[in-house]
């Protein structure tokens, strides 16, 4: 089994409060987000990882106003990406990361795949839907988690947790591409799209708090 600690930095590119003009996404991204909570009212949107399937991992840092960056005051690629209805947005518990992305940057999202909503769907047989679950039992590959409460607030982020937040989005290709031939074997695509469509709609019920109670729970 392949672990990611066996990769290097090299395939990381880091960027601050934006993506380069130059870089180009066409018919799908891997997104993930890290923030400094899971509050989207109260906690801020850190990093921003994109990969194109390729083996490498781009990087947007946002860094306060008050920390001598510029936060979310000009993003103008980055959201041009992530409203772009001809490019796919692979993610996995796309209901977080479409929520604080849309939150934080001010934007209705589209075209989102989610790899958790997905795995739920076919999987039914484990109670494992994880990321890391997955990417062992799919790809036999071991994320290393070590990094997952990091402060990722700190203006200077070291290697582990580049290699780190690169990981979430660097298999994110290959895990949509096994699940999406389970959907399909399972005759549940057509279920998983409409879900996949419903994500920036629920971001924004959540974001309202419209959590507890569920508008579509029978009580009350």
């Amino acid at each position: 089994m392949k672990s990611n600690n066996e990769q290097n930095i090299e395939f990381i590119h880091l960027h601050q409060n934006d993506l380069p003009s130059e870089l180009k996404f066409e018919k799908s991204v891997a997104i993930d987000t890290e923030t400094m909570g899971l509050n989207h009212l109260r906690d801020r949107l850190c990093l921003v990882q994109l990969s194109n399937g390729n083996g490498e991992a781009h990087i947007v840092q946002f860094i306060p106003e008050h920390l001598g960056g510029k936060g979310f005051s000009s993003c103008p690629n980055l959201k041009k990406l992530l409203t772009n209805p001809s490019i796919h947005k692979i993610m996995h518990f796309a209901r977080f990361d479409v929520g604080i992305l849309q939150t934080s940057l001010q934007l209705r999202m589209s075209s989102i795949i989610c790899t958790k909503i997905a795995a739920k769907l076919t999987r039914t047989f484990t109670d494992k839907h994880g990321l890391a679950a997955l990417c062992r039992d799919l790809l036999n590959i071991e994320l290393n988690k070590q990094q997952q409460t990091s402060d990722w607030g700190d203006p200077s982020l070291n290697k582990d947790q580049l290699v780190y937040a690169a990981s979430d989005v660097l298999y994110l290709h290959q895990l949509w591409n096994k699940l999406e031939n389970l959907l399909i074997r399972e005759n549940r695509i057509e279920l998983a799209q409409s879900c996949f469509d419903f994500l920036p709609i629920k971001a924004e019920l959540d974001h309202l708090g419209y959590i507890e109670p569920d508008i579509f729970d029978h009580q009350g």
